[in-house]
């Protein structure tokens, strides 16, 4: 077996090092099945072990020989000795009239299968359906196509492998490509200096919650009643946060199933279960519906002494005046929100259909160009300057290579843990030399995945410009923002962003087509900026009827 694999073995390289990984890091937590696996698997012939891995890393988990061409492993009937020896893989698994069809063309159902009519105009799920109609029992493939020249290789350890990839990534979304778009350079990593003790999870009982989690969704998303998920979702416990916020995400989506089927009363039980951000502002909405409104209100005020985000603060001002008024107490006057300043615009319908676009070329100059960013630019600058904060390898925010940004980006204390970092990096701003540390920073991390860095839309005359015009004080306030609340306040920034180089200002503007109205998220970035001094203007657009 060669310790150096050649390049075209890359596949068995990346999946020895994910079970080094997992038997320096989690070794106390792999059950005996999955220990036995990993050692049997070190000293199992390479070439079986490519095999095994080329399956694994495949959709499905039955293979025809005849599909399983791999010039780098050669014969792969050899190769699947030891995997059958050890009962990895297997001839013998039976296959339903469903599967066994799946992997047949349709000339080889009509030929091998019992049809009682092969007429070949028919269509495959035509011939299909007469088999179903059989109501023919499950058997392996030689069974089914006894004169068929082709062998069937079916996996038998998808449940452990999957458990394995969890282990390693923390999750079940990503997958084994990760390695091969990291080896290709499709997708580039930064490096963090990850720990042993720095884990997905703490212990066996995390994954097997976390599964646990997982079916109930699943089950859930398939169209399984209520009535059979929820009691199990809301027993659960654990003493992992992220696994809690897991819980509570799904039970916030239950209780969203259960108002829009009427169910109030139990939508209502449910959100006040939720720990998810948007459960309290709908528990006063489903008070309402149900009209409870003094309870509504009791609920809102409570809310408003302290408001968990910027959006809970919105729709709780709304509910609160609305509330007064139908319990006929006196309505308390609201702060009149500072308002951007209104641009309106006639133009000729576009080709393309953009407004944004329309806009940005109908206004845009050599010596004052219009950028479209919408979201990107702001939250690319604060990526650059933050990047340090942002990859800190503090405990459980990085466990493997693969993380585009840390596990905990959007969970409440992700600012807390990193206050102190956050406010060195922001404390850059007054230095007359943050605008270089920036432009370094694009050149040194340039395609290093982030979760605020948008590098295809990012190039660096558009960050030094940027960087000329928009103030050092105005960065510092919407990067204190986004801080508030990531998930939130990373999206709803204005569409378009004009730069005059000559003066070293900026506006930036929110454009709406005809019949379209600004977004709750669009509103409250309105009104920080109006609030902050920042200059910001909505431009109506309606279309020349010639």
């Amino acid at each position: 077996m060669p310790t150096s694999l050649p390049p075209e073995l890359y596949y068995l390289s990346n999946f020895r090092t994910v079970l080094a990984w997992l038997g320096e890091r989690y070794a106390d937590l792999l059950t005996a099945e999955e220990q036995t696996f990993i050692s049997n698997f070190e000293v199992v012939e390479w070439r079986a072990q490519a095999l095994l891995v080329r399956m694994i890393m495949r959709r499905g988990c039955h293979f025809r020989l005849s599909k399983l061409d791999y010039p780098e492993i050669g014969d792969c009937l050899f190769a699947a000795g030891p995997l059958l020896e050890l009962g990895w893989v297997s001839e013998q698994m039976p296959l339903t009239a469903v599967e066994v069809a799946e992997l047949l063309r349709k000339d080889e159902l009509l030929a091998h299968l019992p049809l009682p009519d092969r007429r070949s105009s028919q269509k495959k799920t035509a011939l299909l359906e007469q088999l179903l109609a059989q109501d023919l029992p499950a058997q392996p493939f030689s069974n089914w196509c006894p004169a068929l020249n082709d062998r069937l290789l079916s996996l038998q350890i998808d449940e452990l492998c999957n458990r394995l990839r969890l282990l390693f990534f923390g999750n079940l979304a990503q997958d084994w490509s990760e390695f091969v778009l990291a080896d290709l350079g499709i997708y580039r990593y930064e490096s963090v200096d990850i720990t042993p003790e720095s884990r997905g999870f703490r212990s066996r009982q995390d994954l097997e919650d976390y599964l646990h989690l997982r079916d109930l969704r699943v089950r859930f998303e398939a169209g399984e009643p209520v009535e059979s998920v929820l009691p199990p979702l809301l027993a659960f416990s654990s003493a992992n946060s992220y696994l809690r916020s897991r819980q509570s995400k799904q039970l916030f989506h239950l209780a969203q199933h259960l108002e829009k089927c009427g169910e109030l009363e139990q939508a209502l039980a449910v959100y006040q279960r939720s720990e998810y951000s948007e459960a309290r502002w709908r528990q006063v909405r489903v008070l309402e519906q149900l009209g409870r409104d003094a309870d509504a209100y009791q609920q809102a005020l409570a809310f408003s002494a302290l408001p968990k985000s910027d959006e809970e603060c919105q729709r709780i001002g709304r509910a609160l005046p609305r509330l007064q008024r139908k319990l006929g107490f006196p309505a308390e006057r609201q702060p009149k929100p500072v308002e951007a300043a209104c641009i309106e615009l006639t133009l000729p319908m576009p080709a393309h259909g953009s407004v944004e676009v329309a806009v940005r070329d109908h206004i845009s100059t050599e010596q004052t160009p219009v950028h479209y960013v919408e979201n990107t630019l702001l939250c690319s600058l604060f990526g650059l300057l933050c990047w340090d904060a942002i990859f800190a390898p503090l405990p459980g925010a990085f466990f493997h290579p693969f993380h585009s940004g840390p596990v905990d980006l959007y969970s409440a204390d992700f600012y807390s843990r990193r206050q102190q970092l956050f406010d060195a990096c922001l404390a850059r701003l007054q230095q007359p030399d943050y605008a270089q540390l920036i432009v370094q920073r694009y050149r040194e991390k340039v395609g290093i995945q982030s979760p605020f860095v948008f590098w295809t839309l990012l190039d660096e005359p558009l960050l030094e410009m940027a960087l000329h015009c928009i103030p050092a004080q105005h960065l510092q306030a919407c990067f204190t923002r986004l801080l508030r609340d990531i998930k939130a306040n990373r999206s709803g920034m204005p569409d378009l962003i004009q730069f005059y180089p000559a003066e070293r200002r900026y506006r930036m503007i929110e454009v709406k087509g005809p019949g379209d109205r600004l977004q709750d998220n669009q509103k409250r970035w309105l009104a920080f900026a109006a609030e902050q001094g920042i200059p910001v203007e909505v431009c109506y657009v309606s279309w020349d009827a010639a």
